[in-house]
């Protein structure tokens, strides 16, 4: 990955929606260019997928930090966690807790409901769950 390629991904993060021309004008390729190499960042891995992120005032979002049972190993409990429709990111953390989730939902009855299909899931110990009010 290089520089151009950083700067594409930073315009996507910033507007998902942001036409191939109009990031070929502010990185200097053309539209194909553009094209080609966010397929290629695609299928490298480095783009995972591309989402629409509702705004707090439209929606609920959450943290969720998991412990997990020693008898599980974590990363099946992490793919697990990915199908689940409300749960935005996995990660794999170090610490007090083995996973951090976050979670978000049209309304926080929906954020509830992921939270407790994850308190229910199997190789799940414990949760600390905090919703989030305003991000920035």
């Amino acid at each position: 990955m290089d520089d151009t390629d950083k700067a594409i991904i930073g315009i996507l993060k910033l507007d998902g929606r942001a036409t191939y021309s109009d990031i070929g004008k502010r990185v200097g390729l053309s539209e194909g260019a553009v094209r080609k190499r966010i397929r290629a960042l695609v299928d490298s891995g480095a783009i995972r997928r591309f989402t629409v992120k509702v705004g707090l005032t439209e929606g609920a979002e959450a943290i969720a930090l998991l412990s997990v049972d020693p008898s599980l190993p974590t990363s099946e409990v992490s793919k697990a966690l990915k199908k689940f429709s409300n749960v935005e990111t996995v990660y794999e953390i170090t610490g007090q807790y083995d996973i951090a989730v976050i979670i978000s939902g049209l309304n926080i009855t929906e954020v509830d409901e992921c939270l407790e299909k994850i308190r229910r899931l199997a190789g799940v110990a414990n949760t600390n769950t905090m919703i989030i009010l305003r991000s920035w």
